[in-house]
């Protein structure tokens, strides 16, 4: 792999665990990790490996992460609109916020909108703070997030009439 692919990513470890096997001549131990993958414009993954050491581990992760990367809409580096997510016992709200506000979100949220470019967002987990939920939890609210276009496609209008109907309200 060249270094110019290498760069085009931003990869960030969410968690990494030591794992035992318990065997009959003694205790295997191998290394679990999460990674969350994009490259800075809309696209996300993520990835989980396993590996004898932490640096194996997280290689597996990320060339997994890099494999199953989807497209996220992002309009001016925030979301368009409020979007509710859930993954296990964690949940997810995120509400855009506009330009210069920051990222305001818990470290796995933070995580994955890096990943994605967004930077500008407010967001707020409710339930379990498990990272790997959380991060599946985001990426579940990211992935409901549709575009003007396909909004306008879906109803049979215009672009002009989604967003301004979205004002009257």
């Amino acid at each position: 792999m060249s270094n110019n692919t290498r760069r085009e990513f931003l990869d960030f470890v969410v968690d990494v665990k030591r794992v035992t096997k318990v065997t009959k001549g003694g205790k295997r131990f191998q290394f679990s990790a999460f990674v969350v993958s994009g490259n800075g414009s809309g696209m996300l993954g993520y990835g989980k490996g396993k590996g004898r050491d932490v640096s194996a581990a997280v290689a597996k992760a990320t060339a997994r992460a890099r494999k199953r990367l989807f497209a996220v809409h992002i309009r001016e580096e925030t979301i368009p609109y409020d979007i509710k997510g859930a993954h296990g016992a964690s949940s997810v709200l995120l509400r855009p916020a506009s330009r210069g506000t920051g990222l305001i979100a818990g470290g796995a949220v933070r995580l994955v909108a890096k990943a994605a470019g967004i930077n500008d967002l407010l967001a707020k987990s409710v339930g379990s703070r498990s990272g790997v939920n959380l991060v599946k939890a985001t990426l579940n609210a990211l992935a409901k997030c549709r575009s003007a276009k396909t909004i306008a496609k879906l109803r049979g209008k215009t672009v002009s009439q989604i967003i301004a109907g979205s004002h009257d309200a």
